[in-house]
């Protein structure tokens, strides 16, 4: 199903369907209440909203800076968007939301607080420092109707952290992660180091491990045996920063639209890159999936906090000594975990951080906690046993109803195409004012390099005049394009779809490339001027 035929469906990828309203009204009436009840938010995350049901997937990318996390996104979307810059210095200062608009535009962080089809109306309390760094930015692209990208400024090192960034960085990167649905960590394979900067990060990611997916990018710019080391010292360091006995996965690639350099590993990168790709690919379709999980996961949260702020509450004097039992409270906290873990049988797993916890009791004045209330825990208990239960045949047909995005080899996830982006564009269609350009339109601009074309072409030993997929793939990997790029090029120089290229249609493979290779974003269609003469009538004809 290609993104067209998904976009005149819009039941099928309706953003309101059936699992998220139904996700929505339980959110509201059984667990709102007990977290307003229990101050819930006043110790992990704000309410949820309705722009948080409603909202497309997101993808948080982060990582140190240089490490290629802009070029990442820019590879994504085919396009420049406002404000990309690259380099080998810190050049990406804000968080940049990257939304799908029918206009370009962007959005400042104030505005985007009051706006309540915007899900980021919680992020204020960080502060107008936070704000004046934080943007969204809206642009008409194919990819952004599906899926929204998340920029973040780069991760510094120990050398270049000189000065506060003037909030709290951890803080807002927790946010991020409660909320989206994907965490692309960039390393690079030049510089591995792992500052205290970074190492914070990690402690926001905490949690949603499951979101994370770790990228050692630029990996075509280092030989077989250096990226074996770098390899194994990032999965030894990613194992002491997460402390956790499983092996975390690590992606091998070089993550942009340019030609890869030579390496015994190219093959390595480009299977590694698929895999990758096909994992952001399938967001949308198990979007309802993750947003019924994290209302389970808040759901138990919800549950053992109740659970502490009524024991606190049980526990504190009706006058006297009431401060220093407090303190005391506060210090006996991980053995409280234990008993409520024993008596309520709530399991550890569901409870928050003990340090964090901690921290946040000490502001708070625990004669106003409330206790158990046995109709709301009873309505908890109906949430999590037999409401999220009846949910799942919902959720499996909607599973069948919806499609993944198109794959990257179809060239739709790539191939968005902005034909005002190059004034100099070789694939722009001609214009067709007047009888005049009627002429111009009817010369066939592959023409001319024809015959260069024609001596690759016929170097390649055609039967009965036309190339298989096979040989055209093992002259198009000479361009070390990456496969996504050249399987794009395929399936639009293959005019009549019958999986092979004759002289004409291999003359539009190598124009498409070379363009490419001259900095040109392909188009997500062929153009009709590159369509060969001899292809146009059929083609005109099949579309009636």
């Amino acid at each position: 199903m290609s993104i067209r035929r998904l976009r005149s469906n819009p039941k099928s990828l309706g953003d309101v369907n059936k699992v998220t309203e139904e996700l929505r009204n339980l959110y509201y009436k059984r667990l709102l209440p007990i977290e307003k009840y229990y101050s819930f938010h006043h110790f992990h995350s704000p309410c949820y909203e309705d722009a948080d049901f409603d909202n497309k997937p997101m993808v948080l990318v982060m990582g140190q800076y240089s490490t290629g996390k802009t070029t990442f996104i820019r590879y994504l979307i085919e396009q420049e968007f406002p404000g990309s810059r690259v380099g080998p210095e810190p050049t990406t200062d804000n968080f940049t939301a990257l939304m799908y608009g029918g206009v370009e535009r962007i959005i400042p962080g104030n505005a985007l607080t009051v706006d309540p089809k915007m899900p980021f109306r919680n992020v204020d309390p960080f502060g107008n420092t936070f704000l004046n760094r934080f943007q969204c930015i809206q642009i008409p692209n194919k990819i952004l109707e599906n899926i929204s990208i998340i920029d973040t400024p780069g991760i510094l090192t120990a050398a270049k952290r000189r000065l506060s960034r003037g909030y709290d960085f951890p803080a807002v990167l927790r946010w991020f992660a409660e909320r989206v649905d994907r965490i692309i960590l960039l390393f690079d394979a030049h510089k591995l180091e792992f500052s205290d900067e970074l190492t914070r990060a990690f402690g926001a990611l905490c949690g949603h491990e499951d979101k994370l997916r770790v990228v050692l990018n630029k990996a075509d710019r280092v030989d077989s045996q250096q990226l074996m080391r770098v390899y194994g010292a990032l999965m030894w360091s990613l194992g002491k920063v997460f402390r956790t006995p499983e092996v975390m996965r690590v992606y091998i690639g070089s993550f942009w639209s340019e030609p890869r350099q030579t390496c015994d590993h190219y093959q390595l990168i480009e299977r590694e890159e698929e895999d990758l790709l096909s994992d952001i690919r399938n967001l949308p379709r198990n979007a309802a999936l993750r947003k019924l999980n994290d209302l389970v996961k808040r759901a138990r949260l919800v549950r053992a906090h109740a659970h502490i702020i009524s024991y606190l509450k049980e526990e504190m004097p009706a006058i006297f000594c009431r401060e220093s039992k407090k303190h005391n409270l506060i210090y006996q906290l991980p053995v409280i975990f234990t008993k409520i873990q024993q008596q309520q049988r709530v399991p550890a797993g569901d409870f928050p951080d003990c340090t964090k916890m901690q921290e946040k009791l000490l502001g708070q004045d625990f004669s106003k906690f409330k206790t158990l209330k046995p109709h709301l825990m009873a309505s908890l208990d109906k949430l999590l046993t037999s409401d999220i239960a009846n949910l799942m045949p919902l959720l499996h047909q909607h599973d069948l109803e919806r499609k993944p995005l198109p794959g990257v080899l179809d060239g739709d996830f790539l191939g968005t195409f902005r034909p005002e982006h190059f004034k100099r564009d070789p694939f722009k269609e001609l214009p067709r004012d007047d009888e005049n350009n009627e002429a111009d339109f009817d010369e066939w601009p592959v023409e001319k390099f024809k015959p260069k074309y024609d001596e690759i072409f016929y170097n390649l030993s055609p039967i009965e005049g036309k190339l298989s997929g096979t040989k055209v793939r093992e002259w198009m990997m000479t361009t070390l394009l990456p496969n996504s790029v050249l399987s794009h090029v395929w399936r639009l120089s293959d005019v009549d779809g019958d999986g092979m290229l004759d002289n004409e249609e291999f003359a539009v493979a190598v124009h498409l490339i070379e363009g490419k290779l001259e900095g040109h974003w392909l188009p997500r269609e062929l153009p009709s001027h590159l369509v060969p003469p001899s292809k146009r009538i059929r083609t005109a004809s099949n579309e009636e």
